[in-house]
């Protein structure tokens, strides 16, 4: 009996029965599937796809740098658990589950994630889903009914004394380069990635300033030098007169040191060995290389000045970031304020009683 294929009859007569697609041809047409979702922007599309033609369109638009570390931050924490779904398909509830995983994750050694972490991370996903909104029509972002996870600051400042610095920086005396980068740290308030960009053109001994104008990053075992982020970034700082004995020793003990040479040519790294060197030798308490900023600020707080000072000196943007971050190290002036009320109230003769 001869086979006729419109009728679906094998050469016995018997009805065929439909084959399943191989799987590489299943998969061969998912991916095509998947390429023209994310060719034409549909909402359908994989979540690792759409964060493709995210990390796209940042790429011309953040340092390099920063765009590492945004690609680090998706690959290893949220698109292990979102990758695989249609980004319109991404409810709160998904959100908030993996939140619990971040939140809940144990390292070896019993630690979980910090809090400022955390919010690293969320606030990641949660401009994703901005970027989507704004430029793929997606309905609205699901972070924001989830809520967001960890904190925006630390919830312990920790900075040294006066005492606890002058211990420190003793025990530093044998490592002149890591004494005077703690000097500059401790009288200047610069960020590390400041300090390291320093060179000998940055330093005006005439007019006792140190001119902040780049950034030092090393990112896969290349240096980078970007300028500031913002223009507060940009300014001058004014050195005391220790601190400018202390740079022309060490400058003048430089070889053949060039005008725009960084006078510390290190990474974060070996800033950080260098402070548990000190701490150790010391037994002062151990905090991190950027409380060392922190301790400048409390410095300064502590002298009186006021915010707008301090923050023109540390080069934040805005004096309300100072008051942020620094608020709770004001003393409070609330009866300092009232005893000086009272003192201008019996200049006219105090409260006179009524009736």
């Amino acid at each position: 009996m001869s086979t006729n294929p419109s009728k679906g009859l094998d050469r016995k007569g018997d009805p065929t029965k439909r084959k399943e697609a191989s799987k590489p041809k299943k998969e061969a047409l998912q991916w095509e599937q998947d390429f023209i979702s994310q060719a034409d922007g549909s909402l359908g599309m994989k979540f690792k796809d759409f964060v493709a033609l995210y990390m796209k369109d940042a790429d011309p638009r953040l340092r390099e740098t920063t765009l590492a570390n945004k690609h680090y931050l998706f690959n290893k924490k949220v698109l292990p658990y979102f990758g695989e779904m249609p980004i319109n398909a991404i409810k709160p509830t998904d959100i908030r589950n993996w939140q619990n995983e971040l939140i809940n994750y144990r390292r070896p050694n019993g630690r979980g994630y910090s809090p400022t972490y955390l919010r690293t991370i969320n606030n990641q996903l949660t401009a994703a889903f901005n970027f989507a909104v704004k430029f793929y029509g997606l309905r609205e972002n699901p972070c924001h009914k989830a809520g967001t996870m960890g904190k925006k600051n630390a919830d312990e400042m920790l900075f040294w004394t006066n005492e606890e610095f002058e211990v420190f920086i003793e025990a530093m005396e044998s490592r002149p380069v890591g004494y005077t980068v703690f000097m500059v740290m401790y009288y200047t308030g610069l960020r590390v990635g400041e300090l390291l960009a320093l060179t000998p053109e940055d330093i005006d001994f005439d007019r006792h300033i140190i001119s902040v104008n780049k950034n030092y990053q090393r990112l896969n075992g290349k240096d980078y030098i970007y300028p500031p982020k913002t223009e507060a970034g940009y300014r001058e700082v004014v050195m005391p007169k220790v601190l400018e004995a202390c740079l022309k020793d060490y400058l003048s003990k430089l070889y053949d040191v060039q005008p725009t040479d960084r006078i510390f040519p290190y990474d974060r790294g070996w800033v950080g060995r260098q402070m548990k060197y000190g701490c150790d030798h010391s037994g002062t308490q151990k905090i991190r290389v950027h409380d060392v900023r922190h301790t400048h600020a409390s410095l300064l707080i502590d002298m009186g000045c006021t915010p707008l000072l301090v923050a023109e000196r540390l080069g934040h943007e805005r004096v309300q970031t100072t008051m942020d971050t620094y608020s709770h190290l004001y003393p409070n002036k609330q009866t300092e304020v009232a005893d000086q009320l009272d003192a201008m109230a019996e200049k006219n003769d105090g409260y006179k009683k009524l009736g």
